[in-house]
């Protein structure tokens, strides 16, 4: 079946969209409280350094709409409803579809916005055809277009790359004969999450090239190794992004979203759980870590990614070497790539991609209304030798241990307020319900210090207000002042920033705990 009346196939089925084709089903599941709306922050982004507001005329009305004192007065339970709105905690089944052990019990997620609308993204999902869970992390900047595209269809990238030789066979045998296609993922979504069913049929075409591309290699065979996979499929899909943006599409709708998809940008840090370990794929400045409890009780916290920015010397070597050296001073400007974007590799972001040429040619030779999409034509500074951005994810492995409780998935907004360390020491005492006390010496003190340090330690020691462990991170990572102490006030404030200030106090925040399954583990071992 050619992919033409493929699409079409898939629009007649009123617009379904792409896991409701390759997914056995989706977890869907309730709030623990009503929700209550976060305050609405204006589109801006740090990682650009450009404010992307929408547009002129939105922001007269705003500056002349009637302003409301503000108060920052928000209640417990109000507290409470926003941390909350889009929690998540899922128990998996102890044994996986083949009866061996699951290595994952358990995880938790949570996400809260600071743009509006939030630029994060989040999955979780079981792979069918293969072992193992996907968990991933998206981070947007300049919308959230990529970010949504990046979540929904990275997975599948990543699943159909591990599929043997044989599955992909069956993939493609019911595709041609209009049969149920077999189920690729089982999703574990929040109600809040969205997708993009306008696209539903570009997304399947693109997805069973790419398989019918691996069926035609001679190397398939058995699947890729988790490691190629993630970063085959990681490169693959930035690819697709990157062409269905040049290439004229069914309608204008579908058409706008693969434009702004192509322009926006997002880092991405993806876990594969399985029986051989965790492998972790990251673009950008989400983080991986891993959370450890020693034999004497004491937790660690293993890092199992690096941050693609300009804090990372091999990085910035990495794109030095890429372009000439009378370049040096202007490829990395104020911390930022070409002075204008701070992580060192994304998916989309096709200016730092794309020549002059072919991206003058798409924003105007198109039908789309740029002003409407926010899209406008500039180039970056010292734009000489592009590419200068690329998806090429860096993957970590770990061989799972008895001693691994936990992995903190987390996009830069948590890691902008707190270390690996203050995340695992959090994460380790809501899991045990032991707070964790440093010796300390009193000669090393003064009356006042000792004071503060038993304030601190006093905070520490109450009990936790979430069952969740990622809203337990979120609620420390705004609340938690210069002491030490959760702060009802501060936490308040930061929730109920105006539209105009949230931005520029904090970040979207997502956050996945995985929770390891000791059995396992000991077996494994």
């Amino acid at each position: 079946m050619s992919g033409y009346l493929c699409s079409r196939l898939l629009f007649h089925t009123g617009g379904r969209h792409l896991s409701s084709f390759f997914a056995a089903s989706q977890h869907v599941l309730p709030d623990k409280l009503s929700r209550t709306c976060p305050s609405q922050a204006r589109s801006f982004s740090s990682r650009s350094g450009r404010s992307d507001e929408s547009s002129g005329q939105e922001g007269e009305n705003t500056l002349c709409a009637p302003r409301h004192e503000m108060d920052f007065q928000l209640s417990r339970l109000q507290i409470d409803a926003v941390l909350r709105a889009y929690e998540q905690s899922v128990r998996i089944p102890e044994f996986d579809r083949r009866g061996g052990p699951s290595p994952v019990l358990r995880f938790e997620s949570n996400q809260l916005s600071a743009n509006t609308p939030l630029e994060d993204r989040r999955s979780s999902a079981n792979c069918l055809q293969t072992r193992g869970m996907l968990f991933g992390v998206f981070d947007g900047h300049g919308g959230h277009a990529c970010a949504q595209a990046v979540s929904e269809r990275l997975p599948y990238y990543i699943a159909v790359s591990m599929m043997a030789e044989s599955l992909l066979e069956d993939l493609e045998a019911a595709m041609e004969t209009l049969r149920p296609v077999p189920p690729i993922l089982q999703w574990y979504k929040h109600h809040n999450d969205y997708n993009y069913r306008e696209s539903a049929a570009l997304y399947v075409d693109h997805l069973r090239v790419y398989w019918q591309e691996l069926l035609a290699s001679e190397e398939h065979g058995d699947g890729m190794r988790p490691t190629d996979a993630l970063s085959y499929a990681f490169q693959r899909l930035d690819t697709d992004i990157s062409l269905e943006a040049q290439v004229p599409l069914a309608n204008d709708l579908m058409r706008n979203t693969a434009i702004q998809a192509a322009f926006a940008g997002c880092t991405a840090c993806v876990a594969h759980v399985g029986p051989e370990g965790v492998h972790v794929a990251n673009a950008g400045d989400c983080r991986a870590v891993l959370g450890v409890q020693e034999d004497d009780g004491s937790w660690s916290a293993l890092p199992l990614t690096q941050d693609h920015n300009a804090t990372n010397v091999t990085e910035l070597e990495r794109i030095w070497r890429q372009h000439p050296a009378s370049e040096r001073q202007t490829v990395i400007v104020d911390d930022r790539l070409l002075g204008v974007l701070m992580p060192l590799r994304a998916f989309g972001d096709v200016r730092f991609k794309w020549s002059r040429e072919l991206q003058q040619s798409v924003l105007e030779n198109g039908d789309s209304d740029l002003e409407a999409l926010n899209l406008y034509q500039y180039a970056p500074p010292n734009f000489l030798t592009p590419p200068y951005l690329e998806a090429t994810p860096e993957v970590t492995y770990h061989r799972l241990r008895p001693q691994d409780r936990f992995l903190i998935l987390a996009s830069d907004g948590l890691w902008d307020e707190m270390n690996n360390d203050e995340a695992v020491r959090l994460v380790a005492e809501h899991l045990t319900g032991i707070h964790l006390q440093a010796p300390v010496s009193a000669s090393q003190l003064n009356l006042g210090q000792m004071q503060q340090l038993l304030l601190q330690r006093r905070a520490r020691a109450t009990p936790a207000l979430d069952l969740n462990g990622a809203t337990h991170l979120i609620r420390h990572a705004l609340g938690t002042n210069e002491y030490g102490e959760m702060d009802q006030e501060r936490l308040a404030t930061m929730l109920a920033l105006p539209s105009d200030l949230a931005r520029m106090y904090r970040d979207d925040i997502t956050v996945n705990v995985i929770y390891f399954n000791p059995n396992f583990n000991k077996t494994n071992n």
